[in-house]
């Protein structure tokens, strides 16, 4: 296993999911564990475009729309039904006839959502809901809702969909200006303002134009999206290249970010559902996710040769919370060796394989994900691993991200 610095002092802001903005289907919904584009067109342009390129991580589907754009076919997996979804939405080619129904869906939406009484409309259970929205933006969310499902379905209702994601982020109270939610002290003044929530309307006419302009473009290679457990892969045919960018090490629940859109869309009814989809989502610990970390042993031993000594110095590190953090470090390396064992058996021979991964740190101990991704993709037999460092990732001087390569044999 071979390593490679490249860039480590710089935090290159393009190869992060903010370089996203602005470029076509890319730009729909705008998630920070999306990574950049720029990074999937480096590594395909090593590669034929007869090559079909498979990512298990798929998230908001950066991987397969960037390979489709470069005349790829693509298989996307993952396991949050709502990325399955969105994916699905964003690779699809929209023809002429679509983006012109959606255009006339919008503007019915409209006329429908401000006929409404908005005191008799649902809204979703999410807990605490009044600190995401006030009440006026919260009426006007829950028209426009009512409006695009009271229209009879088709590919064209996806466009306003996703439209009515991003709205709802842009009039919310909540700032996603890093990797992690969070949330002003007060409503944006501006907001405060409107008194009748017009503005909402204004937000998703803009959006969802925003939107129809870029899915007029098509695309030149095919997508399928597979909602499939990453440890556990399954696809339709087998791939000659995996780009991908599984969850961090680093104890940040994903599910939390992606908790409005699921509940204003009915992926989610209640809290428990979002726990019991981050257990089974790899590093997830939301809710119910973290008690189960309490009672989870490894079944065999992890094939990483310094994992139990570096796991123990965290178990020690912290009396509250130390041991916890130890298992979930165990639980997620576990998690990724059974992803490797998997993905093995649906790549051809040859195959390439890049994973853009970050380090992390507890209690001052660097978890070297980086290497240990290499120790587990040799255990299983890929062969030529390599390790570049791509990036700074913060203020932290031990803390960056790295592509780890191999290749099926």
């Amino acid at each position: 296993m071979s390593n490679t610095v490249l860039q480590s002092n710089k935090q290159n802001a393009h190869l992060t999911f903010k370089a996203n903005r602005g470029i076509g289907r890319h730009d729909w919904l705008r998630l920070t564990p999306a990574y950049s584009v720029h990074l999937v067109k480096q590594e395909l342009e090593q590669h034929d475009p007869a090559q079909v390129v498979l990512d298990p991580f798929s998230g908001t589907g950066t991987t397969g729309i960037c390979a489709a754009e470069n005349g790829h076919d693509a298989i996307l997996t993952d396991l949050n039904p709502f990325l399955i979804w969105l994916a699905k939405a964003k690779s699809y080619n929209y023809s002429t006839v679509e983006t012109s129904n959606a255009r006339a869906k919008l503007a019915e939406v409209l006329s429908i959502a401000e006929k409404l009484d908005a005191n008799k409309l649902w809204i979703p259970p999410l807990h605490n809901i009044e600190r995401w929205w006030g009440s006026a933006q919260l009426k006007a969310l829950a028209q426009l809702r009512a409006a695009i499902y009271s229209l009879a379905g088709g590919k064209e209702n996806d466009l306003l969909l996703i439209g009515f994601c991003n709205t709802l982020i842009k009039v919310s109270n909540a700032a996603f200006n890093h990797q992690s939610v969070s949330f002003k002290k007060a409503p944006q003044a501006a907001l405060l303002d409107i008194g009748d929530g017009k503005e909402v309307f204004v937000s998703f006419f803009r959006d969802v134009e925003k939107i129809i302009e870029s899915a007029e473009i098509p695309l030149d290679g095919a997508v399928s999206v597979v909602e499939v457990d990453a440890r556990k892969i399954l696809t339709p045919q087998k791939a000659d290249i995996v780009i991908t960018s599984p969850p961090y090490v680093n104890r940040m629940s994903y599910i939390r970010e992606l908790r409005p859109y699921m509940y204003w869309l009915g992926f989610l009814e209640e809290a428990k559902e979002a726990g019991e989809l981050d257990w089974k989502a790899i590093g997830g610990t939301w809710g119910t996710a973290t008690s189960k970390l309490n009672s989870w042993a490894d079944a065999r031993a992890i094939p990483i040769k310094d994992i139990e000594p570096l796991t123990q110095k965290i178990a020690a590190a912290n009396d509250k919370n130390g041991n916890l953090l130890s298992v979930y470090v165990k639980k997620y390396f576990y998690d990724m060796w059974e992803h490797f064992e998997s993905v093995h058996k649906v790549l051809n021979p040859g195959a390439q394989l890049v994973y853009i991964v970050g380090n992390s740190s507890f209690y001052g101990h660097v978890v070297p994900a980086e290497q240990w991704y290499g120790e587990l993709m040799s255990a299983i037999g890929f062969e030529n691993v390599m390790i570049e460092t791509i990036r700074k990732r913060n203020s932290n001087k031990a803390l960056f991200e790295f592509a780890v390569r191999a290749e099926k044999a």
